[in-house]
């Protein structure tokens, strides 16, 4: 799906840096981008947490560029960060801050008065904080990767905590502010951390260099509240009453990419258009090679002229005729194409598999198998695949959405552990084709109160087995039970030839916290000498099923 060249490209003026007082009387300072021309112009503006000199250049054009396209762009330092004034408090002044920002750009020297606001991660949920105050002057919006619900599509995962990404992030905030406060040896040690996250402690998600020199670090809020509590509530934006055009980006190997489908099926009812573009990619960068695959020159970044579009048809009536595109746009892997859809897909095709083996699933890769349920024999009532989850060595994590790196890799080695059980189709004849929301379900026991299951799925080629789309989930009770794992949404093409693979744990470590196996109330708190090890059971019977959304 080639991108649109645009035309505009005029020249820019020197980088201005303008500064607003907020209403409790905290400025925040600006870089401010203007183009020479005949206005006025639009206002697109960012706000963001890392030094505003980066513009989240990390998956977006430079400032200079979007300027260029006609518009006057405003990074912004959040309230305690870069050279701006005030506390940096997580989220906790995004939406007064956030309102009176909108409402000063639009009133800059050469604006229009209509304000845009684009960025992703951190960047796209201030949007959304400002645009609960519901500021007049803010017409449009562009949030991608956003984890909209801080508990379901940021900190944690059907439970459990999402350890790599959190307490990574949760260092460099902490890096950051030992920066601006010039603390030399805090931010020594912080950025040390953070190229080795010290993961092997006494309690993986209590290090002592966050201890020592982050006792306030809003990691420690975030592992205190396992459970989606008024914690968590507090946190998520309101956006009861906002209504506007939206520009909706995700990626498949991003860990937020749940929050991106949340907001935009909940915004679904709007009046104003909504679209949503998924690509192939992690949280940054946005590029055709994500982990060890190439996924073919369509995925290389569409979105900067995507966004130029976007606010050129929003913020200047110009017909750019995206609105008679289809909404939905997602990047299938394999056949490593764009394909549009109407609305997000849903499973009014579903096949449905089974889990098959002799109960050597996990000692052989070539033993258990996936079945399509109206071709499956009934499984003997004593067939069931057991494997032993042990702390000392947790299965590690690879690639996926969850884990540094992440994206698409090899994982035959993982395959061959003894603590993994592997099903997989025989080579397809025709090619199967996915898209949407995937859901397994088990029927397991296990000889400990708590657990976790790890679920991946990949394709089987002659070149190795690359994850395709994989879920996790934290389990209370050990007596047999069926548990739902939700896998990350996606859309990909096997080619005939083929296979599709199920993989099943009980840990993918560091991504997630590893599971102690015990009943107290904050498991993310065990110390690693009370480790458990766990034996697990799943049975091969009509509770045992992996459901796909055929896209055609």
């Amino acid at each position: 799906m080639p991108s649109e060249v645009l035309s505009v490209n005029l020249s820019v003026q020197p980088k201005q840096v303008q500064s607003l007082l907020t209403r409790d009387g905290v400025r925040l300072d600006a870089d401010v981008y203007v183009p020479n021309g005949e206005g006025p112009w639009p206002v697109l503006l960012m706000r963001q947490p890392y030094g505003r000199a980066i513009a989240s250049t990390v998956v977006y054009a430079h400032p200079t560029w979007y300027a260029a396209q006609g518009y006057i762009v405003v990074i912004q330092d959040v309230r305690g960060r870069g050279s701006s004034e005030g506390h940096f408090d997580l989220f906790a002044h995004e939406v007064e801050d956030g309102y009176d920002s909108v409402q000063w750009a639009a009133q800059l020297l050469g604006s229009d008065g209509q304000v845009g606001m684009y960025g992703f991660s951190y960047q796209g949920m201030a949007q959304l904080y400002a645009a609960q105050a519901k500021p007049e002057a803010l017409k449009a919006l562009a949030p991608a990767m956003v984890g909209y619900n801080l508990y379901h599509d940021w900190a944690y995962e059907n439970g459990a905590l999402r350890l790599q990404a959190g307490l990574g992030w949760a260092i460099q905030i902490a890096a950051e502010t030992a920066r601006l406060r010039g603390d030399l040896a805090a931010f020594n040690a912080l950025r040390a951390a953070s190229r080795n996250l010290p993961l092997n402690e006494s309690i993986a998600a209590y290090p002592e260099v966050l201890k020592q020199y982050a006792p306030d670090s809003f990691w420690y809020d975030w592992v205190a509240h396992p459970q989606d509590d008024d914690y968590w509530q507090g946190l998520k934006p309101d956006l009861s009453g906002v209504d506007l055009p939206m520009l909706h980006v995700g990626g498949w190997f991003d860990p937020y990419l749940t929050g991106d489908i949340r907001l935009f099926r909940e915004m679904a009812g709007s009046q104003h258009p909504q679209h949503l573009w998924v690509g192939p990619w992690g949280h940054l960068p946005w590029s055709q090679q994500v982990g060890a695959v190439d996924f073919g020159p369509q995925a290389m970044n569409p979105i900067d002229r995507l966004q130029v579009r976007w606010f050129d048809h929003v913020l200047k009536g110009k017909d750019t005729d995206l609105w008679q595109q289809s909404p939905v746009n997602l990047f299938e892997m394999g056949s490593n194409r764009w394909r549009r859809f109407d609305q997000w897909p849903t499973d009014v095709s579903p096949q449905t598999y089974g889990l098959t083996s002799s109960g050597l699933a996990a000692m052989r890769e070539d033993d258990g198998t996936l079945v399509l349920m109206s071709c499956q024999k009934v499984a003997a009532p004593n067939i069931a695949d057991t494997f032993v989850h042990d702390p000392w060595r947790p299965v590690p994590s690879l690639g996926g959405h969850a884990s540094f790196p992440s994206g698409s890799f090899d994982r035959s080695a993982l395959d061959g552990r003894s603590d993994v059980l592997t099903y997989t189709t025989d080579g397809l004849k025709t090619d199967l084709a996915v898209a949407g929301d995937i859901t397994l379900q088990l029927n397991v026991q296990a000889n400990a109160p708590s657990y976790d299951l790890c679920a991946v799925l990949s394709v089987v080629r002659d070149r190795g087995v690359f994850n395709l789309t994989q879920g996790y989930r934290r389990i209370q009770g050990g007596q047999a039970q069926t548990i739902l794992i939700p896998l990350q949404p996606t859309c990909f093409r096997l080619m005939a030839g083929e296979a599709l693979r199920l993989s099943l744990s009980a840990a993918c470590f560091p991504a997630y916290a590893v599971n102690p196996g015990t009943d107290t109330h904050d498991l993310n708190a065990v110390p690693n000498i009370e480790h458990r090890i766990i034996t697990l059971t799943l049975y091969q019977d009509s509770g045992t099923r992996l459901t796909l959304p055929l896209a055609g």
